[in-house]
């Protein structure tokens, strides 16, 4: 791994490289950020994968730092015209975050806002009953949370899951990405309490790119996924 580049002591935020030089993989990406949260072993973080690829890398860190590993099933909520561009987040459990800022900015309606929560929620719970036979939820109040995901490009995705995951009231929330632009990193640092980056090459185009196997995760991989640990889990009286 290249030397520390960049140490943002504002926002806690750490890029470890500008490198374009691929990962072999989701489970490589994943090793190598649970090698610089270390510090976190001992503290039994929650590492929440965002569907789908995410839970790849979340397992990795999980096993390194005998955390527990769950899912985070929110839904960003998209602007009427910029669909990618997210005015809040819907939670699992149906709390809505909004950001007022884009909502009055935009002039948005109520009604709208509505019919946007009602569809992102149906979506997360048609997910969540098939999921959370297999891993019941993990509450976060109170826990050390790490957040991550295989990349971030427009970051969107990441935020909605932020936003959903703050509201649960974890005592230190912390942001694991192994590449994505740096503009949209620092932005997505300026949401949570750590975050880190392995690396941000200066031509992104897309998270594949940077993925020597960079293959489909469906959901029958996270079932699997989320089966095995929790049957493990369970299994050693965690």
């Amino acid at each position: 791994m290249a030397a520390q580049d960049t140490y943002d002591f504002t926002h806690r935020l750490r890029i470890l490289s500008h490198s374009h030089t691929p990962f072999q993989d989701r489970t490589e990406a994943g090793q190598l950020l649970a090698a610089e949260l270390l510090v976190h072993r001992g503290t039994r973080p929650v590492v929440l994968g965002i569907p789908r690829g995410g839970i790849i890398v979340a397992r990795e860190i999980a096993h390194a730092l005998d955390g527990e590993l769950d899912i985070v099933l929110s839904h960003k909520l998209g602007t009427p015209g910029q669909p990618e561009l997210a005015m809040g987040s819907i939670a699992e459990d149906g709390k809505l975050f909004l950001n007022e800022n884009i909502t009055g900015m935009m002039g948005i309606s109520t009604d709208y806002i509505e019919s946007e929560r009602k569809r992102q929620l149906a979506g997360i719970r048609q997910r969540a009953e098939m999921i959370r036979r297999i891993r019941p939820k993990i509450p976060l109040k109170g826990r050390v949370v790490i957040v991550t995901d295989d990349g971030i490009a427009t970051g969107a995705t990441t935020q909605a899951a932020l936003w959903a995951v703050r509201m649960e009231e974890p005592v230190r929330l912390i942001t694991a990405i192994p590449v994505g632009p740096e503009d949209t990193v620092r932005r997505i640092s300026e949401l949570t309490d750590e975050m880190l980056c392995l690396r941000t090459p200066p031509m992104f185009a897309a998270v594949g790119q940077f993925y020597e196997r960079f293959y489909p995760v469906e959901d029958e991989d996270i079932l699997r996924i989320l089966r095995q640990e929790y049957q493990t889990a369970q299994g050693t009286g965690s």
